[in-house]
């Protein structure tokens, strides 16, 4: 008797197929930037670092409005996944916020937070959904005829034939 559940390894690549369905759905790795572009905006005003003993206090006056821009950004993100018709806005806004959070918020989370930004919105605004596949058989009226051997059955090159207008050109193509 195996250790394994044979339902379990069933469940768990019914779970991952699903999964992999829905990521390629939608801009989700866009979204997964802009929402880890948010951590190091909202983290580093708020909590102080040690380097070598030596404490560094990051608070500022602007640690509401660093706050504000890591929470939109985390917000943008989970937008960019849950509503991906609204893709191009939410990079825009991503891409806006990354570059307002370079004076507002330790130099954009010391940069990570602002290159994770600029990377996310600029994904989100270049990701297009998929087409589906058509579902045309093999066989159909475009199918190009095939070869019985002797070559009497060569399907012509796209474009080929003469029509009036190539004629009267000699078969050159006219350039804008």
């Amino acid at each position: 008797m195996s250790a394994e559940s044979p339902g379990a390894s069933d469940r768990i690549s019914r779970w991952r197929e699903s999964f992999r369905a829905w990521r390629w759905q939608r801009p989700f790795w866009a979204g997964l930037l802009s929402l880890l572009a948010g951590l190091p905006i909202m983290y580093f005003p708020y909590n102080d670092v040690n380097a070598g003993g030596f404490t560094i206090n990051m608070s500022t006056t602007a640690g509401s409005a660093s706050l504000i821009i890591g929470v939109l950004l985390v917000v943008l993100g989970l937008t960019m996944w849950f509503q991906p018709m609204v893709r191009v806005f939410a990079g825009v806004a991503t891409i806006l916020l990354g570059l307002v959070s370079i004076p507002v918020s330790n130099f954009g989370g010391f940069l990570m937070g602002f290159l994770l930004a600029l990377f996310g919105g600029g994904m989100s605004i270049s990701w297009a959904p998929g087409e589906a596949p058509s579902a045309q058989p093999a066989e159909g009226p475009g199918a190009a005829p095939q070869d019985d051997g002797n070559g009497d059955n060569v399907p012509e090159p796209a474009g080929a034939g003469s029509a009036p207008d190539q004629e009267a050109r000699n078969g050159r193509h006219r350039a804008g």
